[in-house]
């Protein structure tokens, strides 16, 4: 009987429950305030195809998981261009070696004013030929600046506040050489050069010999009188043998063949310069710096480069893409140059340290102390000889393979199979399928006779990331860069005040203001005298300046030693005004009306306002 009660009382409640709520319910079948949300009807499966994403859609869709050679780059450049008309502009820094062209885009928005009277940032990539997924983060860059515009603010204002150079490939006769040849002799530019000294030029470079597309080793088997045996760890890796034991097998070199009869495999390539060592800050011979041509701006590439930025003095910034090794490299590029001034040191620190935040793997380094001596590099060009501040990110590095924690806890185990002699042969087997690497295979060498080719990674392999890991590295190198264009100078007049003294005398403060890192002039550009200096200037009719001086604060009254310049109404600043910095200036102005009070930086752009005097 207690049983049949409870259920009988359950279900009045239920019934009395379900009263309420329906009572509850307005004449147009609303729930009143407080009641629990009615599900939403269930969409069809068309109903779903046809409703609006919640993902960004992209006026150019590109692809990043993939290497695009020269023609390819610039049709998507031109594409760009032609979808964004109004911000963008294709041209032509020159020509290289092999008559291409060095394309570049402009990106600047005109409704805030030309690109010339900006701050700009000059970006480019792939001045070594091998070195090739730097002009894929240039597209990048163009592509997302564009389909971002107007829809995330940070990158709509550096679109508005600056102005972008930005150079996908500076060698285009290497990077098509490396894309579609089997990638030996890659990293250079393709002017002939004698490598080998005897009066033929590139004659002996290497060659794919049995047609798979890589250059290889050459081996020989020939056991028990060799330096070289298979590992225990990995019988496709060769291993130099101990002192005092033998070896199966010895290394002929390279795949090719000795075309001048010096006993060489390979020396004498295409070119086989370096195109980062024809730059003239601390240029050195060849005999000191191998590959740095004959003179400076010897080669076209190099010499457009410099045209170019010559005559845009409004370049505040450069960052030049290479590869690899997961850096962010400053100069100097040689101990013997010397340190550079201290507060240019804080402000390369403080950009350098927010980039190893923002690139994982990536350590900020000085060139020569963190890499290796460069004599002639572009960045210490940049810097000493146009009082640019420059970067040079070297992308990728290969600890990225195995990211996390406990994979590098493995990886200290010399018997794991990610142990780091053996860890590209993993990734190659179980990420790369297998793809990555070539198999030792027999051969009849012209002059070596029965050898084996084989037991190379692809070009691909090892100074790149893997395909599907490259938008990643595009996206986040990217930021790195704008965030660094977002740090160059950005000049503006802050608060000003006017006070009558009678007679028609006033004293009248402004507040000159860069919100920025990075000042109008660097120090070592101030000391090499190569930025023109920074204007302050007063437009007034019939206005007189009688005294101008730099004061503590236009609320702080103090006695200041005047300004020593011959025309007070165009002052000069010759070392112009430093980072995160507000300097107040005080006139005594004699007359009447208004004044225009205008600051004007090469590298920091221009800033006015009219102030009334009254």
């Amino acid at each position: 009987m207690t049983r049949t009660f409870r259920l009988i009382a359950t279900s009045a409640l239920l019934t009395a429950l379900a009263v309420l709520a329906a009572a509850s319910m307005s004449a147009q079948g609303k729930p009143s305030a407080g009641a629990p949300p009615q599900a939403a009807p269930a969409r069809t499966a068309q109903e779903w195809a046809t409703a609006p994403s919640s993902e960004r859609t992209y006026k150019v869709k590109l692809d990043f998981n993939r290497w695009h050679d020269v023609a390819e780059l610039q049709a998507d450049m031109r594409m760009l261009e032609k979808a964004y008309p109004k911000f963008l502009k294709y041209t032509s820094l020159g020509r290289s070696v092999g008559g291409r062209d060095l394309a570049m885009m402009i990106v600047n928005n005109p409704d805030t004013g030309a690109d010339t009277a900006k701050p700009a940032m000059y970006i480019e990539a792939n001045i070594h030929g091998n070195e090739i997924q730097g002009g894929e983060v240039c597209l990048y860059t163009i592509w997302y600046l564009m389909e971002h515009y107007g829809k995330i603010d940070a990158i709509t204002r550096l679109v508005d506040e600056r102005a972008f150079y930005i150079v996908p490939v500076i060698n285009p006769d290497g990077r098509d050489f490396f894309m579609r040849g089997p990638g030996g002799n890659a990293r250079t530019g393709h002017m002939p050069v004698d490598d080998d000294n005897d009066y033929q030029f590139d004659e002996d470079g290497p060659e794919d010999l049995n047609g798979n597309g890589v250059i290889e080793q050459i081996r020989k088997h020939v056991p028990g009188q060799g330096t070289h045996r298979k590992s225990a760890d990995d019988p496709r890796v060769l291993e130099p043998v101990p002192p005092g034991e033998t070896g199966d097998y010895v290394i002929l070199g390279q795949e090719g063949v000795d075309h001048d009869g010096d006993g060489r495999l390979g020396e004498d390539g295409p070119g086989s310069y370096d195109p980062n060592r024809n730059y003239p800050a601390d240029w050195q011979p060849n005999y000191v710096q191998g590959g740095a041509m004959d003179y400076p701006f010897q080669l076209p590439e190099a010499a457009a480069v410099n045209a170019f930025l010559l005559a845009h003095p409004n370049v505040a910034g450069l960052q030049t893409y290479h590869n690899s090794g997961g850096m962010i490299l400053r100069s100097p590029g040689a101990e013997q140059t010397g340190e550079y001034p201290a507060a240019d040191v804080r402000v390369y620190d403080e950009i350098g340290r927010m980039g190893e935040r923002m690139l994982p793997f990536y350590r900020y380094l000085v060139i020569w102390s963190g890499l290796y001596t460069v004599h002639g590099g572009v960045t210490d060009w940049g810097n000493d000889t146009l009082g640019i501040l420059s970067f040079s990110n070297e992308l990728w590095n290969g600890g990225q393979y195995f990211t996390s924690p406990e994979l590098k806890e493995q990886q200290k185990d010399p018997g794991s199979p990610i142990a780091p002699r053996v860890a590209n042969y993993f990734f190659n087997d179980y990420l790369e399928f297998g793809d990555q690497l070539t198999e030792w295979k027999p051969f009849t060498h012209p002059q070596f006779g029965e050898v084996e080719i084989g037991g190379s990674f692809r070009k691909t392999f090892g100074r790149l990331p893997p395909r599907f890991m490259n938008e990643e590295l595009c996206h986040r190198n990217m930021a790195f860069t704008l965030y660094q264009a977002d740090e160059m100078p950005r000049m503006s007049i802050g608060d000003t005040k006017v006070e009558r003294l009678g007679d028609g005398i006033f004293k009248v403060w402004v507040d000159l203001v860069n919100d920025k890192a990075a000042p109008t002039i660097l120090a070592k550009a101030a000391m090499n005298n190569v930025v023109p200096p920074d204007l302050l200037t007063i437009d007034g009719k019939g206005v007189e300046v009688l005294s101008a001086s730099w004061v503590p604060s236009k609320w702080r009254p103090a006695v200041a030693p005047m300004i020593d310049q011959k025309d007070l109404a165009r002052i000069m600043l010759r070392n112009g005004q430093p980072g995160r910095s507000t300097r107040t200036v005080q006139y005594l102005l004699k007359g009447g009306g208004s004044i225009t009070v205008k600051y004007a930086s090469a590298k920091g752009g221009t800033a006015q306002k009219v102030i009334a005097l009254q």
